[in-house]
């Protein structure tokens, strides 16, 4: 098995730390991780020059970084991001990387491997906003069509680990064995919701009325998305 790690800090803090205990309760000797921080390995700022949605995302001009990225992601079985809340959002780090995937969203050339695979979200903060940053990061994989998309977070009430609470502290170690558990039960059979379902269907209408974007809907056609088959079978 495979797991990909995305955190969007270079520091290690709360949310770091809660990560790493589910990793740990995740990363057995037959496990492979890879993880990146941001920004050491995010791409530049996104330009908003549409190469990557018009033409292929082999056309960004950050097309190197974001792509090692992608195809660590396209082979683990598990996803994990997370982010510390800045400001009520996640980190301007990270979003400089989920800018680069917008071609992966399901309006567009969705990747069949991802309506496979299992995802986690992780935030804390030390006041409010965990939780709003969690779902924005939940967001960004159900667009990827990510089936099954866990999130964990936490008000720690401490701008450190170190000064985390016992009693919160407790409580994190207890969600991060339940979610460890949850996801590994899951590996292997992660099947879209009804909602994942409804949008990739509506993403289908759409595409068989495209003429502005023929990058996406040739994709679309060459996987037979338009007609009987569908990525989860």
């Amino acid at each position: 098995m495979e797991m990909t790690i995305i955190h969007g800090q270079g520091h290690h803090g709360s949310t770091y730390y809660i990560t790493s205990m589910i990793k740990e309760r995740l990363a057995g000797s037959d496990v492979q991780v890879h993880e990146y921080y941001m920004p050491q390995d995010a791409p530049a700022f996104c330009a908003g020059c549409f190469q990557c949605i018009q033409k292929g995302e082999k056309y960004c001009p950050q097309a190197e970084k974001v792509q090692k990225i992608v195809a660590s992601m396209l082979r683990s079985e598990v996803i994990a991001i997370d982010s510390p809340t800045y400001c009520l959002e996640m980190t301007g780090q990270l979003k400089t990387l989920v800018d680069h995937l917008g071609y992966m969203w399901m309006s567009h050339r969705p990747r069949k491997e991802m309506f496979t695979k299992i995802g986690l979200v992780v935030s804390t903060a030390a006041g409010a906003g965990a939780g709003k940053v969690a779902k924005s990061m939940a967001n960004q994989m159900f667009w990827w069509g990510i089936p099954e998309i866990y999130r964990v977070h936490f008000s720690v009430n401490a701008s450190c680990w170190e000064d985390v609470p016992e009693k919160i502290k407790k409580k994190i170690r207890q969600r991060a064995e339940k979610v460890s558990r949850n996801v590994k039960s899951k590996i292997g059979y992660a099947k879209p919701v009804l909602k994942t379902i409804f949008f990739f269907n509506i993403m289908r209408k759409m595409q068989q009325s495209n003429n502005w974007n023929l990058a996406d809907r040739n994709y679309w056609q060459g996987n037979k998305w338009l007609d009987r088959a569908r990525p989860w079978k």
